[in-house]
């Protein structure tokens, strides 16, 4: 693009859930994610315990700072002059803040980029929900921000998923018609959030993808859940994670490898629910687990967003492979719904 021809768009806004960053933050952060939600405070002080095992520090803060400085060389490198800010739903930077920001710069037209490959709730009609009140809160409602798509199926994140899962079958030293079992993993939410979006089908082509680009017959492989919370009597989504490994156990399989397809970083929830607790059971019941990365800043993953920027700045082909199109550039106003009780997603 010729330097003096300016973008439709004034700059990129990168979203992400936010995450402690010491200590003293993890309270007021925890209480900024369960705020209007009916959590007792036990479990908050339950879910306290997972940020301090790891010395009060989520790591998503700095892997959103990498992954913005690895896209702002991509960008550059491909004469796209778009400026990135940065604003997280529960943590700083907050959206509002940013919000403000853009609006004293003069941005008119804002892409967005959020952190979630998948349709729902909380992964993507939540975080179009931040952004109103964001615009509101920083008296910025003239900022116009368009969401950029998910991405579950694009043929970029399924190779960068599929060479990190391939990365964790050769540390497990396993050829292909040896006994291992990879186990997607994705965040459990309650069954009447799945009922109303199309994140389990999304999931589920995902893990097809993987699978089909690593020739993993279907019985190899199968998506399940983690980080399950709320109250017991309520349905989620399941087989939970260390459930189903003792299952496998059960089965014979001696081998594991865990994908966390469901996530973009490797953040508290994969840290504490895989790493830890996962392990853990793979320990007790005999099972080598070895865990797959998650995409981070992987180059590929960089390229994707990259391109994803691409189909909005020049309306270039949207890619996609698998059974689905490519999802919309525009939410319509029914999709993925609030929940109508409180879901207790831990944070």
């Amino acid at each position: 693009m010729p330097n003096d021809v300016r973008p439709p768009y004034d700059a990129l806004l990168f979203v992400s859930f936010g995450g402690p960053e010491g200590p003293d933050d993890v309270i007021p952060f925890l209480e900024n994610v369960l705020r209007g939600k009916n959590v007792p405070p036990a479990r908050m002080l339950e879910v306290a315990e997972h940020y301090n095992h790891f010395g009060g520090v989520s790591p998503i803060n700095e892997q959103c700072r990498q992954l913005i400085t690895a896209l702002t060389v991509e960008l550059h490198d491909h004469d796209i002059d778009l400026p990135i800010y940065w604003g997280n739903r529960n943590w700083k930077p907050l959206l509002p803040e940013t919000m403000r920001e853009l609006k004293q710069v003069g941005a008119t037209r804002v892409l967005s980029f959020v952190t979630s490959a998948y349709s729902g709730y909380s992964g993507c009609r939540q975080y179009l929900e931040n952004i109103s009140a964001a615009q509101d809160e920083a008296d910025a409602t003239e900022v116009e921000v368009h969401k950029l798509r998910v991405f579950y199926n694009h043929p970029d994140f399924i190779e960068v998923n599929a060479q990190n899962v391939q990365s964790a079958i050769c540390e497990l030293n396993a050829g292909p018609d040896e006994d291992f079992h990879v186990a997607f993993t994705a965040h459990s939410i309650p069954n009447s959030m799945a009922d109303t979006s199309d994140y389990v089908q999304q999931l589920t082509e995902s893990c097809r993808l993987i699978a089909e680009r690593l020739q993993l017959p279907a019985d190899r492989w199968k998506l399940v859940y983690q980080s399950r919370s709320g109250r017991p009597q309520d349905p989620w989504l399941e087989p939970d994670i260390c459930d189903y490994l003792r299952e496998l156990r059960n089965g014979g399989v001696e081998r594991v490898v865990v994908s966390p397809v469901g996530f973009l970083s490797d953040h508290i929830e994969v840290l504490y629910d895989l790493d830890d607790e996962a392990k853990s059971v793979c320990e007790e019941i005999g099972v080598q687990m070895t865990r797959a990365a998650t995409p981070d800043t992987h180059p590929v993953f960089v390229q994707m967003i990259r391109k994803l920027i691409q189909e909005r700045l020049h309306e270039t082909t949207q890619e996609c492979i698998g059974r689905f199109a490519p999802s919309h550039d525009i939410c319509p106003s029914d999709c993925c719904p609030a929940p109508r009780q409180p879901t207790g997603r831990r944070p």
